[in-house]
Formats: C-alpha cells, sequence, structure tokens
C-alpha cells in the first residue's frame, strides 16, 4: 500500500500539531494517574515523549522535523506518522491515536483508549 500523501505544512505548523499531539498524550495519561486507572510515568524531553507502563514495557513517540513525521516505538515494533488532512496517518493508513490505543493496551494488559481532541 502506498504511504497516504502528506498534508503540507510549514516548520512551525509542524510543531505545533506534533506538540499538541504529545500534549494531548501526557494529558489522558495524568488524567488515568488522577482517576487511579493505571500507572503510566511519562517523561518528555522537547519533541520526545517516552510512557513507562508499569510492566516495565516503554512506548516512545517522537517529533522527527527533518521529514515532519512523528514516531512511535513500541514492543510491536515502530511507526512513522504524517500529518494527513487533519490526522496522524502512517503508511497503511492507522491512525495514530488508534494505533497507539491497541499498543499501549497490548503492553498495559488493559484496554486503553487514547482519542483524538
Amino acid at each position: 500500500m502506498t504511504a497516504p500523501a502528506a498534508t503540507p505544512l510549514n516548520d512551525a505548523d509542524y510543531l505545533a500539531r506534533v506538540h499538541a499531539t504529545l500534549a494531548h498524550v501526557e494529558a489522558q495519561v495524568d488524567a488515568w494517574l488522577d482517576a487511579d486507572v493505571i500507572d503510566i510515568d511519562t517523561h518528555r524531553t522537547g519533541g520526545l515523549l517516552e510512557l513507562a507502563l508499569p510492566n516495565g514495557s516503554k512506548i516512545v513517540l517522537n517529533a522527527q522535523p527533518p521529514l515532519q513525521e512523528l514516531w512511535m516505538a513500541a514492543r510491536a515494533g515502530g511507526f512513522h506518522f504524517r500529518f494527513v488532512e487533519g490526522q496522524w496517518l502512517e503508511r497503511e493508513g492507522r491512525e495514530f491515536f488508534a494505533l497507539l490505543s491497541k499498543l499501549a493496551s497490548e503492553q498495559a494488559g488493559k484496554p486503553l483508549r487514547f482519542a483524538a481532541s
């Protein structure tokens, strides 16, 4: 399958969208922590967000400005997302928050749902 064509963004728009996405993921994890759903530790440095799950596994989200991509690394592998018509999609067309939900649920051993803002 051919990767979807990315929406053209200038560097500032790309960075704003990546940082908003990472902040949204952090906010969801904080809400779960406050509601005692799951204890996921987060560590953010600029365009990198690390999610450390209770079982010791990690999911790493990382901005890739030269490519204007958002990368996700999890036990299941690495995934590259491009911003396409308002959402982050990877080359098979899977949406970022849907895939993050699936992978986080698998690694956490319980259902977790990240939703786009």
